[in-house]
């Protein structure tokens, strides 16, 4: 179920009180993006504006004026359209933005120009984030640069530009209960569909076809996408680590890496699963697989409020560490290992990202030059991993073109943690099991 349109409300109470009086914030929604030719990505609403407006259509923008006396919130928006909805689909139109998502006041996106500057004149500073979108950028500073010149003769007008994010991102790394709710049913969507492909998988198939069975689960269990372009690899290909061509077909005794997760009400999964192509792990993929385990196993355990989301990652890496030496894929002094990141030839990513309405969430990981200090409520992964790439010519072959990641979705607890994809296996002996009964 979408949020109620009371949440958004509450978030833009809270962002209009820690903005204050006097100045305002625009936030554009995201443009629409060109496939090829005439043809379109499905869209997908910018995280923050979704956050603060819950609005889904493209061709918007919000305007935030706190502390004005009838229209803190205003939307422009697409106006109804008759001609363009037997095309594309019904909008909410100028009626729609005050009566289903709560705008103060509404006008149609083409009074941009002539509303915004008059709005701006009135205020002192303007909170807006410079980014990708180059034609909007230059539209703001027109605007700014058309409110300034009259700011001799009003005496009001921007001075100057703010960036919002740090303030709406600092709310955003902190999930309320309906955002856990929304987090958990992804998450509850990709298990269901890791559990699929926990069956499907089989020497002889496709990379693609196990592609395509996790998105049908997405899609079946009403996510409205994947929230990032799937992995399937197997074999070397899972030494890749955003490997997304999926065109291989699977071989007995190797790998296959799956990294996947459900879109749902713009909150996103990201969980991975390193599982035997037969029904059990081979000896040398088992030994990896076992010390990428224990790694994760480690780094959670240390999940809890006032540790440093580096301790996690320092944790994981003396695991890793220790391991590699023990099998001699490391060699010299652990100390001097992880002082000079030796081991970044087969652990080269970090153990934690957020996690929330982008997959790869906001919120900054150092505050004042410290690595930040979880809280509750706070969501991330924990994803350790070794890839030992066929080019590492100083690796015996043995060992060359296997790759393991092990990915779980954290929530930081008031006494601890809650692993919120723990229903998907990943103990040796539970992936074993389900292999040998897929395959009989």
């Amino acid at each position: 179920m979408p949020l109620d349109r009371e949440v958004f409300a509450q978030r833009r109470r809270r962002l209009l009180d820690a903005l204050g009086p006097g100045v305002a914030a625009l936030f554009p929604a995201a443009p629409e993006t060109l496939r090829s030719n005439d043809v379109e990505y499905r869209y997908r609403q910018q995280s923050d504006f979704h956050y603060l407006t819950g609005f889904s259509e493209p061709g918007a923008v919000c305007l935030l004026l706190p502390g004005h006396p009838q229209e803190e919130y205003v939307l422009f928006v697409r106006p109804r359209d008759q001609e363009r909805e037997t095309w594309t689909g019904k909008r909410a139109g100028v009626e729609g933005a005050v009566a289903e998502f709560g705008a103060a006041a509404a006008y149609p996106i083409d009074k941009l120009d002539e509303k915004v500057p008059q709005y701006l004149g009135e205020r002192e500073q303007l909170y807006y984030a410079v980014d990708r979108d180059a034609t909007f950028n230059d539209r703001v500073l027109r605007w700014l640069q058309q409110v300034q010149a009259q700011r001799p003769r009003t005496g009001s007008g921007p001075t100057g530009l703010l960036d919002p994010r740090p303030i709406v991102h600092e709310m955003r790394l902190r999930k309320s209960e309906e955002e856990l709710a929304c987090l958990r049913r992804a998450i509850a969507v990709t298990a269901t569909a890791h559990e699929a492909a926990l069956r499907a998988a089989r020497p002889g198939c496709y990379e693609y076809e196990i592609e395509a069975l996790l998105e049908y689960e997405f899609r079946r269990a009403g996510a409205s996408a994947p929230a990032y372009p799937s992995i399937v690899a197997s074999g070397a290909n899972a030494t890749v680590l955003h490997y997304t061509t999926n065109n291989r077909v699977m071989e007995e005794g190797e790998l296959l890496l799956i990294d996947a997760g459900a879109e749902v009400d713009c909150y996103c999964a990201d969980i991975t699963r390193t599982m035997p192509v037969g029904k059990a792990y081979e000896s040398r993929r088992r030994v990896i697989y076992e010390l990428v385990l224990a790694a994760q196993h480690a780094a959670i355990d240390m999940i809890r409020p006032g540790i440093r989301i580096e301790d996690a990652h320092k944790q994981a890496v003396d695991v890793l560490v220790q391991g590699l030496l023990s099998l001699g894929l490391l060699t010299g002094s652990a100390d001097e290992i992880r002082e000079k990141e030796l081991y970044k030839p087969f652990y080269m990513h970090r153990t934690s990202h957020w996690l929330g309405m982008d997959v790869h969430d906001v919120g900054l990981y150092k505050v004042a030059g410290e690595s930040r200090l979880l809280e509750p409520r706070m969501v991330l992964t924990v994803e350790p991993g070794i890839y030992i790439g066929a080019h590492l010519n100083d690796v015996a072959d043995e060992w060359r073109g296997i790759g393991v990641r092990i990915e779980d979705d954290v929530l930081v607890t008031a006494d601890g943690h809650e692993v919120l994809s723990a229903a998907i296996p990943k103990e040796i002996d539970d992936v074993e099991t389900r292999r040998r009964a897929a395959l009989v």
